[in-house]
């Protein structure tokens, strides 16, 4: 990756110049504000919030919520985007080859996820400890994170490759995205909602089981489906793109 140009340039935008220190930074604001306000607002009552494991739950849906949305924004390159050289340049005069684009972009992509839930581990570390959560539902709280940035985040790179010159319509899509998966598919089942699903771990109850045609499929089974297939179903509509960038 040393010798990937495409890899160097988001190392060098986002955290040698430091344009991506903004989304750290709200990131970080954002989720102290939350925990500061739950354990400190007068009109709370501090035992409802320090209870079993509700001030952990109460910070790790935050960072849930702020991971993939800055996860989605990062990968569309929506912070500085004139800084970076466009997908044609890298293809026609950088002779770039596709494989190399989607594996500088994913790595990125990956980079910056575990970046911003590395961030966040102090402040959920800090809030695990007087929640007195279990390390099982520590760890299970950032693989789970971790996992669905990726899941989500992947279209932030679609919609880069799909509208790179339509700066408003990868921002439409993106927001459009973040709505519908994650809010709205509480409405279809809620064990397909990461925050639902997310709140049952690290409450260790178990959430109904989709019952079709006479069979029971488990909660977690559905769950994992649907993400993996939200993730492989990116895929290749990305290297689509791809193809089809290389060819204009």
């Amino acid at each position: 990756m040393r010798t990937n140009p495409l890899f160097q340039e988001g190392i060098q935008v986002y955290l040698v110049e430091g344009h991506g220190f903004a989304a750290y930074f709200y990131l970080l604001l954002f989720l102290a504000s939350l925990e500061f306000l739950t354990l400190f607002l007068p009109s709370l009552d501090p035992q409802a919030w320090m209870g079993p494991a509700n001030l952990f739950k109460v910070s790790s849906v935050a960072a849930l919520m702020l991971v993939i949305y800055f996860t989605l924004r990062i990968a569309n390159q929506e912070f500085v985007p004139w800084r970076f050289v466009s997908l044609k340049r890298w293809l026609h005069q950088e002779r770039l080859t596709i494989s190399e684009v989607a594996v500088a972009q994913l790595s990125l992509l990956c980079l910056h996820a575990f970046l911003l839930v590395f961030l966040c581990a102090p402040l959920l570390l800090w809030a695990g400890a007087i929640a007195r959560a279990t390390a099982g539902s520590i760890l299970s709280m950032f693989l789970l994170i971790l996992f669905y940035s990726l899941a989500y985040g992947i279209w932030g790179l679609v919609a880069l490759i799909l509208w790179e010159r339509g700066f408003e319509n990868r921002q439409v899509f993106v927001r459009s995205l973040f709505i519908s998966l994650v809010f709205l598919s509480a409405l279809v089942y809620l064990p397909l909602n990461p925050v639902a699903f997310l709140l049952s771990r690290l409450s260790g109850e178990d959430m109904a089981p989709l019952v079709l045609w006479g069979w029971k499929w488990p909660a977690p089974s559905i769950h994992f489906l649907y993400h993996f297939l939200l993730l492989g179903s990116a895929l290749p509509i990305y290297r689509w793109a791809l193809k089809r960038g290389s060819s204009l």
